[in-house]
C-alpha cells in the first residue's frame, strides 16, 4: 500500500484543519469593518518549531481532516503500546528487585 486514498491525498497527515479568518487589507473591502471577515481552511502543522500552513482546496478539505484524525489516532495507539511496554518493564523490574537479582 502506498499511503494513498482514492482522493490522491496522503491516508495520514500530521497537522490540524483550522478555518482562518483575517482582513485583507484593501481599503474598500467588505472586510475593513472587522466583522464580515475572509475565510479560508487550512492545514496548520509545525515544521523545525515554527508553525505553518497549507491552504486548502475546498474539496479536499473532508479528505485532509480525516486524515489528521488517523494520524492522531495512530499517534495515540503508540502511545498506548509503549506505556504497556513501560508497564511491563517495570513490573518486570520490580519483581526481579523481589526475588533479589
Amino acid at each position: 500500500m502506498t499511503g494513498q486514498q482514492e482522493s490522491g491525498l496522503p491516508r495520514m497527515i500530521r497537522g490540524t484543519v483550522v478555518t482562518q479568518r483575517r482582513r485583507c487589507g484593501k481599503p474598500n473591502c467588505h472586510c475593513t469593518d472587522g466583522q464580515a471577515l475572509h475565510e479560508s481552511t487550512v492545514l496548520s502543522y509545525s515544521e523545525a518549531g515554527r508553525s505553518r500552513t497549507l491552504m486548502l482546496e475546498p474539496d479536499q478539505v473532508d479528505a485532509v481532516r480525516a486524515a489528521t484524525a488517523r494520524y492522531r489516532a495512530a499517534l495515540a495507539e503508540i502511545e498506548r503500546e509503549g506505556n504497556t511496554g513501560l508497564d511491563a518493564l517495570r513490573t518486570r523490574r520490580a519483581a526481579a528487585r523481589r526475588s533479589g537479582r
